[in-house]
Parts: C-alpha cells; sequence; structure tokens
C-alpha cells in the first residue's frame, strides 16, 4: 500500500493540481503535475483516477487502481524516477484501453508519461 504521506487525498488538492494545467498523455491514461517542489523534503503526493466511463463496475475501477498505485509505490522504494520527486502532486487519470493491461504494460506507461513530463518541463 502507498503510504500515507505519499496521497493525494483531499478535492481541495486535486482541484489544484487539475488548475496548473501541466500534463502529458498516452494510450493508456493522462498525468497531471501540480507545482514543482521548492522544498525537497516534502513528499510528493499521488492520486489516481478511474471513471466510470472506463468500466461501470466498481471492482474492475479499483482494481486498475490497486495496479497504478502498487507500481508507483515500488518506484518510491526503488527511488526508480527522479522526475517523481520533483513535484508536489501527480494524478494519473485512467483511459478506457487500460482494462486489457498487465502489471508490466502499466509500469512501462508511468514511465513514459514521467519522462514526457520531464522533458516538457525542460522546455
Amino acid at each position: 500500500m502507498l503510504r500515507s504521506e505519499n496521497r493525494l487525498k483531499s478535492k481541495k488538492a486535486f482541484s489544484a493540481t487539475y488548475r496548473n494545467g501541466n500534463s502529458v498523455s498516452d494510450d493508456l491514461m493522462i498525468l497531471y503535475a501540480g507545482k514543482i517542489k521548492q522544498d525537497k523534503n516534502c513528499p510528493t503526493r499521488v492520486g489516481f483516477v478511474v471513471s466510470k466511463k472506463v468500466h461501470k463496475r466498481a471492482v474492475k475501477r479499483n482494481k486498475i487502481k490497486r495496479l497504478m498505485r502498487e507500481n508507483i509505490r515500488l518506484m518510491f522504494k526503488n527511488e526508480e524516477c527522479e522526475t517523481l520527486n520533483q513535484y508536489q502532486s501527480l494524478i494519473f487519470f485512467a483511459k478506457e484501453e487500460i482494462l486489457e493491461k498487465t502489471f508490466e504494460e502499466i509500469r512501462n506507461t508511468i514511465l513514459i508519461l514521467l519522462e514526457k513530463l520531464a522533458i516538457k518541463k525542460i522546455q
């Protein structure tokens, strides 16, 4: 399970991240990024959104969120991606095509989106 300090919980925090307007997308998901951190000791908070448009059954939506959450948890644990710790908040928004994907495919998509975000930040 993702640590409590790394979870994006409040509606206010989600809205602030969306308002920032920094996003990248792929075939499987969209990544919204909040402000860039000023204090490196502050943890990055991550949120996951899977709408009813993806699947009408909550069981399927929750499974997708669990897969995304576990991928992010492992990335935090292994310190795999520097981009993951550069932002105050991140929101992963799943698209319909994610239903048939495996754990590894979701992991690769997350890494690709974080790379795109890093490239977008540089430009």
